[in-house]
């Protein structure tokens, strides 16, 4: 019977040739961008993984071989890290001492490197090459003797450097550790205190949820839709065999075989197109950075996943769709018209909003500070949804033809309307990649644009924001270091660089002695000569000398202050000779925005108060894109999601729309022989396809709006904004091009409803 199935698989000449070559180029797109989402999910968990020894000196990272008999012979390791920035972007400055010949070595490093000596990942080898040494290169005084290699590096563009330093040197520095171990602990596995860096174990948990359902699932019913084409043809046929005497098994067998022939084929060929783009989709910045080639690569069980699941399921479609053909072999030729689908189809898409709800309004895990418990909740209710919304699709979709047929004053409408009424569930399939796109798209972009907005435009950057350095002095008594004044010659040093507009120093009224400070929170001053050179910082009333001032920099995930730069502060008493003998907490350094007279400022800073704890002087921007790090990534994941689906679903709709073409032929084909214009029959699939597409987008839209305002509700305390015109943008355009995919298609009409397809079948 496999024999006979291959020969039957192809004995229908070009047309069935045709049918086995669609379906294979069909499940290879799927198969191929299945395997991509498998594979970028495992580059992503790489990429984390590359971070691990970055952990190392925090309480909640250890070594693998972390043992008392391994670490008792090692010689302890001054370990200091910094970060840095150039141009926005985050540098990691690492600084090492080693007290001994057997201190532990960094990965992507030969050997320590001695005082006066670094190493520099590749992109921050080319940056010290190409900037002139002002901007960057004399912030890290010594020579680079090597290049860190991939496997220290989470990304190629990551801008690390490992510099070299005394040990009495680096033993006075208040943030410097000992240690005697470098960490094999990612930041998805560090507990208690970690490395502000990478992925923890919830955001992973939270992407990975996020690329299997808005991703997997569309791919999956792209996949699903291209083994079912022309499944209406192989059905007479198969009840023809019914008829001359095969038996179930017999008919069952033959359509597992031609079904997993094209399948076979797709699947293959989907393997070859991973092999070949994926060095372009490794340049896709999924997680915020590109990742390396070698990165993007395949499970065992990834590929026995595909290799064998597809096949599989494309069998086991092909035998669950002859069902009425092993019950009776007049099953097919005895149409009768399917049980409408019911309301309650609705329960599973309303227990979602419901349980959002309960969350957002009763129940008390957002207090709880359990990033775990609440990653599951929402997911919950938002993967119920999302099941939801296809299992009520049908349903949804004989409402809209009752509606349709009511109003129907053309018969291309009416006839329209009435083959949605027979057959929601074929209609609702060709959309249902579209539907869970739009949701995702609908419920991130809610999320991101009320933050944005809350944050008064934070996501986008002024001449205030990025042009205003800020160096903090870190007031913990074991890292006090009380400067009461700026030193003439670094006043002169940063104000002759050009584009330099002003620089201030914030006072405060601590006390110079550390093991003497205030209980309550200290109060701050800035003089109005210098406020006059930074706008950032603000404004003086007229004839003011000295303001108290409340510096907030913002950076919170959501922040609703006023900026600094829109305030009138209150003068006060306190003298300009008083104001100098204070503690200065902050020194805000006013540029033109421009990245040389930035990074010239900051590394005239960094040299002339070089003590400083965790990071370097950033700009109000970088400081804030800093706190909002992890909003930030998942906005490019939103955007890479977004970017993914709608391709799929437009692919899925598609193959649908012709497969539904192919298999109407005949009734199609003897409506043009009564009489039936060829412009109506285009109407007519027209409308069948734009019904469901439109109800569908605007539940679907609707749908993750509400989720989105019951996770800000929930998570955040705050209302959903309105979406800005790039959301209307994008779901119009989404619109347009699915109409346009339909009406690609229009054109097989012509060909596949002639005279001669009603005669040969």
């Amino acid at each position: 019977m496999i024999r006979l199935g291959l020969r039957l698989a192809v004995a229908g000449g070009k047309e069935a040739i045709t049918r086995l070559a669609l379906i294979a180029v069909a499940v290879a797109v799927g198969s191929g961008l299945l395997l991509t989402t498998l594979a970028s999910t495992n580059a992503f968990s790489a990429q984390n993984e590359r971070y691990a020894w970055i952990e190392t000196g925090y309480p909640g990272a250890e070594s693998s071989d972390a043992t008392p008999s391994a670490t008792s012979a090692v010689d302890p390791l001054w370990w200091q890290l910094h970060g840095d920035y150039f141009d926005g972007t985050l540098i990691a400055r690492v600084d090492l001492a080693a007290t001994g010949q057997n201190s532990p070595i960094p990965p992507g490093i030969p050997a320590l490197p001695n005082p006066g000596q670094f190493y520099a990942s590749p992109r921050m080898a080319e940056l010290l090459r190409t900037t002139p040494p002002v901007q960057l290169g004399d912030r890290y005084p010594g020579r680079q003797i090597g290049i860190i290699g991939d496997e220290a590096l989470p990304a190629p563009d990551t801008l690390i450097i490992i510099v070299g330093r005394d040990v009495a040197d680096l033993a006075q520095s208040s943030d410097a550790q000992l240690v005697r171990q470098i960490s094999t602990t990612s930041p998805s596995e560090c507990t208690t205190v970690c490395a502000p860096v990478g992925t923890d174990a919830n955001g992973l948990i939270l992407v990975l949820s996020v690329v299997a359902a808005a991703l997997l699932f569309p791919v999956l019913i792209f996949v699903g839709g291209a083994t079912r084409l022309s499944a209406a043809r192989r059905e007479q046929r198969f009840a023809a065999m019914r008829l001359v005497g095969a038996t179930p098994r017999q008919i069952s067998t033959i359509s597992t075989v031609e079904s997993a022939l094209a399948t076979i084929v797709g699947v293959a060929l989907g393997f070859g197109l991973f092999a070949a783009f994926r060095p372009l989709i490794a340049t896709i910045p999924f997680s915020g950075e590109r990742f390396f080639t070698s990165d993007l690569s395949l499970s065992t069980t990834n590929v026995l996943l595909v290799a064998l699941g597809i096949p599989l399921a494309a069998a086991v479609a092909a035998r669950t769709a002859l069902r009425r053909v092993n019950i009776s072999p007049l099953g097919v030729t005895r149409r009768t018209t399917p049980r409408p689908p019911r309301p309650r189809r609705l329960i599973l898409m309303i227990a979602g909003i419901a349980w959002l709800y309960y969350l957002a309004y009763f129940s008390d895990l957002p207090d709880s500070h359990d990033s775990a418990r609440q990653a599951y909740a929402y997911l919950l209710g938002v993967f119920a949804i999302m099941i939801g919304l296809v299992i009520a699709g049908p349903w949804l979709t004989m409402t809209g033809s009752r509606l349709t047929a009511r109003r129907a004053k053309r018969p291309a409408s009416l006839i329209a309307a009435r083959r949605l009424g027979d057959n929601p569930q074929s209609a609702f399939r060709a959309v249902s990649g579209l539907v869970l796109a739009v949701f995702v798209a609908s419920c991130a972009i809610g999320i991101i644009t009320t933050i944005v907005a809350y944050n008064a435009g934070a996501a986008g950057d002024t001449t205030n924001s990025s042009g205003t350095l800020i160096r903090w002095f870190d007031r913990a008594p074991e890292h006090f270091d009380p400067v009461t004044s700026m030193a003439p010659e670094a006043t002169a040093e940063l104000t002759a660089i050009p584009g330099v507009a002003g620089l201030a120093a914030i006072h405060s009224n601590a006390s110079l002695d550390p093991t003497n400070q205030p209980k309550q929170r200290p109060l701050f001053y800035a003089s109005c000569a210098q406020l006059a050179t930074t706008p950032a910082l603000g404004r003086c009333p007229a004839g003011a000398d000295v303001v108290e001032i409340e510096p907030d920099f913002g950076g919170g995930v959501i922040d609703t202050s006023t900026p600094m730069s829109d305030i009138t502060w209150p003068a006060t008493d306190i003298s300009t000779d008083r104001l100098s003998t204070m503690l200065i907490e902050t020194i805000v350094v006013s540029t033109d925005a421009s990245t040389a007279a930035v990074e010239q400022a900051r590394t005239v800073l960094e040299r002339l108060y070089p003590k400083s704890l965790g990071y370097a002087p950033e700009t109000i921007s970088e400081q804030k894109s800093r706190s909002t790090r992890e909003i930030n990534r998942y906005r490019q994941l939103a955007n890479v999601v977004l970017l993914t689906t709608l391709p799929i679903a437009g692919c899925s709709l598609a193959v649908s729309i012709a497969g539904g073409l192919a298999e109407r032929r005949r009734p199609f084909s003897l409506l043009r022989l009564t009489g039936v214009p060829l412009r109506m029959l285009r109407r007519v699939v027209g409308l069948e396809a734009a019904v469901p597409l439109l109800i569908s987008v605007v539940v679907s839209a609707g749908a993750g709006l509400l989720a989105a305002f019951l996770f800000l509700r929930a998570q955040l305390d705050e209302t959903l904004q309105a979406p800005t015109l790039q959301y209307y943008a994008l779901i119009v355009t989404g619109v347009i091009v699915s109409f346009a995919i339909i009406a690609s298609t229009l054109p097989l009409l012509a060909r596949l409803t002639g005279p001669e397809t009603a005669r040969n079948d």
